[in-house]
């Protein structure tokens, strides 16, 4: 028997949880000693294709949405195995994927978190390697030169252009759309911070492994797909302002009042100059269906912003 739990958290998301499922299915192998669904109280029908077409899997349903970092808690505390696995429920795993991430801690008793190569749909490399946020970080969004000089380590952002993410490497953040982590770890470092409902936990989260002394290692031999938006797709607008809730939350924690200030004001910036040049582009009929969301998220987020109104 293996010693990885994996644990999904899904809302609203069957079709994506169910291949997610037949991946781990065929390519967990003896590695796999549970599966764990969280469902996040689904109205699609997940949890009863969950019962009818995986009864080898533990599914916990809960009343309400508890988010991802509560309902990944849920799993977390139900979980005996020694690694376990987060996986969104919009990711397929490619063979050996769960193997290799788990040869990694088995080889190195430091590294506390590691995370796979993530493509999308369209094959593309998702950069699911980051840098922690800073001063700098924001300081390059705003001018913005992370969009200029995208391919030069200083002024690159969070996302490390610059680096190909070929090779097995110590990173700072891991995206939390696939996790392995060690249990001992986890109990040193503790859960999922609960006040993240959705967004901005992975990056708490790598942080906190970090100054626990913890290693995060990337791991591109080990492969996924992820077609992103599984479950956020279902309220894209409110998916918007939890992000920025989420953001300002982490910079409040990790640098204080003068980093929360700092945040807001670029947030307020971003979509406060942005809106305009969108609504310019719908006036004169120039505006695609991606501008039209984009107008309605930086009104929103800037709603939120200066109000605290979600509607």
């Amino acid at each position: 028997m293996g010693d990885i739990s994996v644990i999904i958290v899904s809302w609203n998301a069957q079709r994506y949880l169910r291949e997610c499922l037949a991946s781990i299915r065929q390519t967990g192998g003896s590695t796999v000693h549970e599966i764990l669904v969280v469902d996040n109280a689904s109205t699609d029908g997940s949890p009863e294709m969950v019962e009818k077409e995986f009864p080898e899997v533990d599914l916990i349903r809960s009343s309400t949405n508890l988010g991802f970092a509560g309902a990944n808690n849920v799993g977390i505390r139900k979980a005996t195995g020694s690694l376990l696995a987060l996986i969104n429920s919009d990711v397929i795993l490619h063979p050996g994927c769960l193997q290799q991430l788990a040869a990694v801690l088995k080889n190195d008793p430091r590294v506390g978190l590691a995370g796979p190569k993530v493509c999308g749909a369209d094959g593309n490399l998702q950069r699911t390697c980051r840098r922690l946020p800073t001063a700098l970080n924001l300081l390059n969004r705003v001018l913005p030169l992370e969009n200029i000089l995208p391919n030069w380590p200083w002024f690159s952002g969070l996302r490390m252009w610059y680096a190909p993410q070929t090779r097995c490497s110590e990173v700072e953040v891991l995206s939390g759309c696939f996790w392995l982590a060690r249990r001992q770890a986890i109990d040193e470092v503790g859960c999922l911070d609960e006040r993240f409902f959705f967004y901005a936990e992975d990056v708490d989260w790598s942080k906190r492994f970090g100054d626990g002394g913890w290693k995060l290692m990337y791991v591109p031999e080990a492969t996924a797909t992820h077609f992103g938006g599984g479950s956020t797709k279902n309220a894209p607008l409110r998916y918007s302002i939890e992000i920025l809730r989420s953001n300002l939350l982490y910079w409040k924690i990790h640098h204080g009042k003068f980093g929360l200030a700092a945040f807001y004001l670029v947030s307020l910036g971003q979509h406060g100059l942005r809106l305009p040049v969108r609504c310019l582009a719908c006036l004169i009929g120039r505006a695609d269906q991606d501008t039209r969301h984009k107008l309605q998220e930086h009104f929103v987020c800037l709603r939120w912003l200066l109000t605290g109104k979600t509607a």
